[in-house]
């Protein structure tokens, strides 16, 4: 939208960027920013920086950073005008009406659209089921023992047998192949025709935090491939970063989320009372999801199937949610398949108690491990106790790994000493290992060797930049040597120049300078400009030596690169004699 400088610097203001990526992310201090696991790439060791004075972030692993608006747009798929309407609502802040430009009411409308298309298509399924032609697939939930009551509660519909039925009812609603080739509701094709995408499928309208329809997954009525079957990703939808049922399970009493497999078995258990539960889309759980379901708890409990698939998917998901801060346990579902067929057979209150008893996540992983091993020969039951012990060293809280030694010992009949010393010797090597992990690097590409040596080109520019935004009082003494005309690089001069004028008015802003760039590459590059790591000793004498070597190759590389495009020997004199100055230079600051 076209709001004026003033009202987007008014909710940036009333917006400290810690604040609103915590409730994403969780951020440990560290010095004088916050540092997190990034939630736009996987890793294991915080990367993911947030600055309160600068009000930025930027991930060193990934190179994604930006201002508070760049993070909802790119956290939760926003545009720049959503992401300021719902910074203004959280700061309440009443937004004058604006007119939008062409592109931003084309991608307003797309996405209205969007929003508007899948509530229809949800209507219509929901009417398909309710209706004659919807006979088998109601009769399929009343099979499973799913009331009328959750049929409607979570809104499901049914996809006829016909391969166009839902195209020829959307373009009745007035939509055109354009915009419901966008949807993932139906393909256009003009070779083969339009068709729907889902065709004699139970449908699942999935909802995202705030309830509002953003995809769909089908299950298929009899045989036939997939048995599920999901949207793609769209402008509104990302399978990755929303779990299905969680519009309901945010709103629960209960303590804890339990996250299952599927559809049917979150509807099952909201159906007996657990309406905490909730599920992926069809894909393996992300850190996305676990970083969303963070938002409203500090306490997963996984109530995963008891097949061989199902556990594996239990043993993955754990490290994403201790990553991400959140306690895992696992609830046994023995001799059950799934919790479906647990609540049907023992009732509610046998399910609560299963959740009262759940292992705790490390724990299960302890136990998993040791029914690998054949505990009565002496060499598997070795093998086992050093497998434990491995996995006990990785655990960095020393309290915790003491306890789990006790714990483990106890559980598994070995004793305490002995298992102590094992978890002692793996620790150190572990330490060895992470320690040293830095000096073991691959080998450069070609790409990334030429992007490596004009980054160190940009270096003196990239620090000054920097330093001037950390240490605005000297900028009095910098520009008599460097103005933006010395930054070589478009992009740099670009940036000094607004950093400059900021400067002038004596108010640094970082965050605004970076809004500036929409390009994704120059946002990130931008970013990372500002986030340069200043390497000096605390001892003055040594700051001004390390910022006037910065001036002098900055003011030196100008020079020259004026001398190469000018052919006035007046001028080439002058420069001559510039640099000879700078070459003497030995800037005090104060």
């Amino acid at each position: 939208m076209r709001y004026g400088n003033e009202i987007i610097e008014e909710v940036r203001d009333r917006n400290d960027i810690v604040d609103v990526i915590s409730a994403y992310v969780s951020l440990k201090k560290k010095g004088s920013s916050y540092f997190g696991l990034c939630p736009f790439h996987n890793e294991k060791s915080p990367s993911f920086s947030v600055s309160r004075e600068k009000q930025m972030y930027y991930c060193f692993g990934c190179g994604q950073g930006g201002d508070v608006y760049h993070f909802l747009q790119e956290y939760n798929r926003l545009t720049f005008g959503e992401a300021l309407k719902e910074l203004a609502d959280r700061a309440g802040i009443v937004l004058p009406e604006e007119e939008l430009s062409p592109e931003e009411r084309r991608q307003e409308d797309a996405r209205v659209i969007l929003k508007n298309m899948n509530k229809d298509a949800a209507v219509y399924f929901h009417a398909l089921l309710m209706s004659k032609r919807g006979e088998r697939a109601r009769a399929y939930l009343e099979e499973r023992g799913i009331s009328r009551e959750m049929t409607n509660h979570f809104g499901l519909g049914y996809a006829d047998i016909y391969r166009d039925d839902l195209y020829v009812y959307l373009k009745g609603k007035g939509y055109t192949d354009s915009q419901l080739k966008d949807s993932s509701l139906v393909t256009i094709d003009s070779v083969r025709g339009s068709y729907d995408k889902f065709m004699n499928r139970l449908m699942f309208p999935i909802m995202d935090a705030g309830q509002r329809v953003i995809g769909f997954g089908g299950r298929v009525m009899g045989k036939g491939e997939p048995k599920y079957l999901n949207s793609r990703e769209t402008a509104l939808f990302d399978k990755g970063r929303n779990l299905y049922g969680l519009g309901y399970a945010k709103r629960s009493k209960k303590k804890g989320i339990i996250l299952c497999e599927g559809y049917m078995d979150v509807i099952s258990l909201h159906q007996a009372g657990f309406d905490n539960a909730v599920a992926p889309l069809g894909t393996s759980f992300t850190p996305g999801q676990a970083l969303l379901l963070k938002r409203y708890t500090d306490q997963v409990i996984l109530s995963f199937d008891s097949d061989p698939a199902g556990i594996k998917a239990a043993l993955r998901a754990l490290p994403i949610l201790r990553e991400s801060g959140l306690r895992g346990r696992v609830l046994s579902m023995d001799p059950y398949k799934d919790p479906d067929e647990l609540v049907k057979a023992e009732g509610a209150e046998e399910y609560e108690k299963r959740i009262r008893e759940a292992e705790t996540g490390r724990m299960f992983e302890l136990l998993k491990l040791y029914e690998e091993y054949d505990q009565k020969d002496p060499e598997t039951r070795t093998r086992f106790v050093h497998e434990a012990a491995r996995k006990l060293a990785r655990i960095e809280d020393n309290v915790e790994r003491e306890a789990y030694i006790d714990a483990a010992a106890n559980r598994f009949m070995i004793a305490k000493k002995d298992l102590a010393d094992l978890v002692d010797r793996y620790l150190r090597d572990y330490r060895y290992e992470k320690n040293n992990a830095q000096y073991r690097k691959k080998p450069e590409s070609r790409e990334k060797a030429r992007e490596k040596k004009e980054e160190q080109k940009n270096q003196p520019q990239r620090v000054l930049l920097t330093w001037l935004v950390e240490h605005p009082d000297s900028f009095p003494r910098i520009r008599k040597y460097v103005g933006p005309d010395d930054f070589l690089d478009p992009l740099y001069h670009g940036v000094a120049l607004m950093l400059y004028d900021q400067l002038e008015e004596g108010h640094v802003n970082p965050a605004a300078i970076v809004t500036q760039f929409t390009d994704e590459e120059d946002h990130n590059t931008v970013a990372a400009i500002f986030n340069t790591h200043l390497k000096y000793a605390p001892e003055e004498d040594d700051r001004d030596k390390a910022l006037t070597d910065i001036i002098k190759k900055i003011r030196l590389a100008s020079i020259a690169d004026e001398m190469s495009h000018t052919g006035d020997i007046v001028r080439w004199q002058e420069l001559l004699e510039e640099k000879s100055k700078i070459q003497r230079l030995e800037l005090k600051l104060t």
